[in-house]
């Protein structure tokens, strides 16, 4: 049977037509609130960056964004919305190493896969870690820590804010480097990894300089070194790791606003614009430093080829670990 060239035509428009509605609504965008998911429970640090984050994105886009915690499984549960929510622009995530470039590599029924279903708008702000102990602890430098982390004949109980997070791979990274046998002691958030060190349930734990800041100028805890390439502004007493003689100890967690994948370029390009300017202000950049990050403030070229490398680069650790989730 011979098709008429107006069936043809009305064919070929079938694509087109069925587009239209997204396209249409990407060209008023944003006409309603935006949600942004965040991995984690109020009062921990990437729901300080989220919320931060979400006044300037909201006064630039001129419509709200409303945070959105999901907390649990170490920010899986946020990113597994995300992944398959309707990608219009309306349900955004605050991505973390741990959910994006830990987790494929760590567990085989994840859910979700990061690299097909999210992509990345723009690479917000880091923010590096702590090794805290107890303040009662004896240990003052890393070498007294490593010293009788060596000596005792068990493993030590090293606190982390999840299983497959960067800061239960920072555990066994810093075991493996310094000869020592980890127990990784899982909570469910970084808060809940600080309170097991402050009543001395744990020898140790990596927890990040904007959660930890306030409990060790408080004497609470002690900071024995910080992750960072540098010594934080914040704590500045603090060596580093690297100075500390562990400079492999590298993880800083990442956090960058993703979007589902087929979301209109139109608004990930809006989003990536408007994200970089969010965070360049003096005021934005003093509140964040003062809480503990580093700003960052990338492009979306820049946030897909870290995303790359991180995936690779944190692949290559959990496979060196044997670490398997299910």
């Amino acid at each position: 049977m011979t098709l008429s060239r107006r069936a043809l035509l009305a064919a070929s428009l079938v694509p087109t037509l069925a587009q239209w509605p997204l396209a249409a609504r990407a060209q008023a965008y944003p006409d309603r609130p935006i949600r942004l998911a965040v991995g984690y429970a109020p009062g921990t640090a990437p729901d300080v960056l989220a919320r931060l984050f979400a006044i300037r994105l909201s006064e630039l886009l001129k419509q709200q964004v409303v945070v959105d915690n999901k907390p649990g499984a170490g920010g899986q549960i946020a990113a597994l919305t995300v992944a398959k929510a309707v990608p219009d622009g309306y349900m955004l995530l605050l991505g973390e190493v741990g959910s994006i470039s830990i987790a494929p590599a760590a567990f085989g029924k994840l859910g979700y896969a990061p690299s097909r279903e999210l992509t990345g708008i723009s690479e917000v702000a880091r923010v590096d870690f702590l090794l805290a102990v107890p303040a009662n602890s004896p240990h003052r430098t890393v070498a007294d820590f490593v010293k009788a982390a060596r000596a005792q004949t068990g493993r030590l109980n090293f606190g982390t804010f999840g299983a497959g997070t960067s800061g239960h791979f920072g555990a066994e990274l810093f075991g493996e480097a310094a000869g020592f046998q980890v127990e990784p002691v899982h909570y469910r958030s970084t808060g809940d990894a600080v309170t097991a060190i402050l009543s001395g349930d744990v020898s140790a734990a990596f927890v990040s300089t904007a959660l930890g800041n306030a409990q060790i100028k408080g004497g609470k805890m002690r900071a024995l070194a910080t992750t960072a390439p540098r010594r934080s502004p914040l704590l500045p007493e603090v060596p580093t790791m690297a100075e500390s003689g562990y400079p492999k100890i590298d993880i800083s967690s990442w956090f960058a606003l993703m979007a589902p994948q087929g979301t209109p370029p139109a608004i990930l390009d809006l989003l990536g614009v408007e994200s970089v300017k969010a965070v360049q202000p003096e005021d934005a950049r003093a509140k964040l430093v003062e809480a503990g990050f580093s700003i960052v403030g990338a492009g979306r070229a820049d946030t897909d080829r870290m995303l790359r490398e991180e995936a690779a680069r944190w692949a290559t650790v959990v496979k060196a670990s044997g670490f398997r989730g299910d």
